[in-house]
């Protein structure tokens, strides 16, 4: 199964803790985010890994060089640079009629840690999105998930306090969804996710596991905890 890499964002609210180097690269005790990322991935059965970039890429192209290297043997590593910013659907949208890829596939955000979930998404039904819970859903929306386990609406972010399941930052989507596309931005999240849940065809995939977005200083910081005490190997 191939996994496309969101990772061409401009991590502004991460610049103040790491202004130098693409969020995808931030530094974790000397070791780039993306290196913890990969290592991951491949542990879960992830081989072949396609990097949707376009700020700062030839940063993250440099890095991935280095894992075709050390990683030659077992795993493929491709990438596409946007030429202008396509959101998060239009930079899928390029990476398929760039390579003219067809079929399922796994979509993941560089930014967000998984501790697992691959395995169970890569048997799921295109299309389908994993969702985790949080005590604190503030931040992220939240995702409405009906009886037979299909979503059925998102809410947006909001100030009040609570709790509920949050979209995980990775699905299983098919080419086929992005056809006819004219090479203009669009956004999965805000309109692809939305379009399937309002035709019910949109799945749940419920998962137990660790999860940090470091997308903003705090959580990056607590990410950085986590691994000095040794914490991401149990979860």
């Amino acid at each position: 199964m191939r996994l496309l890499v969101l990772a061409g964002g401009f991590g502004t609210r991460l610049k103040t803790a790491v202004p130098d180097v693409p969020k995808a690269l931030a530094p974790v005790l000397g070791k780039p985010f993306l290196q913890f990322q990969i290592e991951l991935w491949i542990s879960q059965g992830i081989q072949n890994f396609t990097f949707l970039l376009h700020y700062q890429a030839d940063q993250i192209i440099d890095f991935l060089e280095i894992q075709k290297i050390k990683n030659i043997e077992d795993c493929t590593f491709d990438w596409v640079v946007e030429d202008r910013p396509l959101d998060t659907g239009g930079a899928v949208a390029n990476a398929i009629q760039h390579f003219e890829y067809e079929g399922e596939f796994l979509l993941v955000n560089a930014d967000t840690w998984l501790g697992g979930g691959f395995n169970e998404m890569s048997f799921t039904q295109s299309p389908s999105l994993a969702v985790v819970e949080l005590d604190n859903v503030d931040r992220y929306g939240k995702v409405f998930i009906d009886d037979n386990s299909l979503i059925t609406s998102f809410e947006e972010k909001s100030k009040t306090s609570k709790g509920g399941w949050i979209s995980a930052g990775l699905s299983k989507l098919s080419t086929d969804l992005f056809e006819g596309w004219g090479g203009c931005q669009f956004s999965i999240e805000r309109e692809l996710y939305h379009s399937l849940a309002r035709r019910n065809t949109l799945t749940a995939v419920k998962l137990y596991c660790g999860f940090m977005d470091i997308g903003v200083p705090e959580d990056y910081k607590t990410f950085c905890s986590w691994v000095k005490d040794g914490q991401i190997e149990r979860l």
